[in-house]
């Protein structure tokens, strides 16, 4: 049976005055499905040599420690505590693995130099046809190259969402820019498709899954995935852009 928040409350209670372990596993089995919804919302079913038992069991190590250092006296909710540090876990899992060869960090990189390029050239977003026409390559090529590409930066608005809490926005100079970063990505989430500022909007502000997203637009999931990516590397491409033209 589903512990309503008074029965948690108490086991909380219980738990950080005694730091029982039996008390411990029962917030751990209670909070197991954070885990879950964290991998869900990670891009990376058919990324090579990711085990999605072993995102979850990182996940679950996170999950410890949340409940290990959570402190309830705070007033903050635990599932907000603990779903950064769920995640930071399972990313460290990613990067722990190096699964990124040599040969699509060039691409990548190349990628996005020649994006910058173009959008510093004309002003305007590049079509993949006049990417790929730069890079010398098919469009076919260019689009799995996007997608993949995306796997360099997984969470990275995610990232830059939960630094607007952190203390450096006590800063005010940081406060504005972090204000002229915000009304960049609204400006750049307007240039996307149809579909991928729906996809970013159910993500990011309605925090769906990727499978959740895909049952409201009547996609796969993969599908979802692949849409998510290339409207990452765009949103991404013009913060970097942006930031480019405030050196000169």
């Amino acid at each position: 049976m589903r512990k309503n928040e008074d029965d948690i409350k108490k086991i909380w209670s219980e738990y950080k005055k005694s730091l029982n372990p039996e008390i411990k596993e029962k917030l751990i089995i209670h909070y197991l499905p954070l885990v879950r919804y964290i991998v869900d919302r990670l891009p990376v079913a058919d990324i090579p040599s990711v085990s999605w038992d072993d995102l979850i069991s990182s996940g679950v190590v996170g999950l410890i420690k949340a409940v290990e250092k959570f402190d309830p006296q705070r007033g903050v909710k635990f599932k907000t505590y603990a779903l950064p540090r769920i995640k930071g876990a399972i990313i460290d899992e990613l990067r722990s693995l190096d699964w990124i060869p040599r040969s699509l960090r060039r691409k990548a990189h190349l990628l996005e130099k020649t994006y910058l390029s173009l959008l510093e050239e004309s002003g305007k977003i590049p079509s993949n046809k006049e990417l790929a026409k730069a890079m010398n390559i098919e469009e076919g090529e260019l689009s799995q190259l996007l997608i993949e590409e995306n796997y360099f930066s997984l969470c990275s608005l995610d990232k830059k969402r939960e630094s607007i809490s952190s203390t450096r926005t006590k800063n005010p100079f940081l406060i504005i820019e972090e204000e002229e970063e915000k009304n960049i990505l609204k400006n750049a989430i307007s240039e996307l498709s149809e579909v991928e500022r729906k996809v970013i909007i159910l993500y990011y502000y309605e925090e769906l899954t990727l499978r959740e997203i895909g049952k409201v637009l009547k996609v796969s999931e993969s599908r979802v995935s692949q849409i998510h990516r290339k409207a990452l590397f765009h949103l991404r491409s013009q913060l970097k852009f942006s930031s480019l033209q405030k050196r000169l």
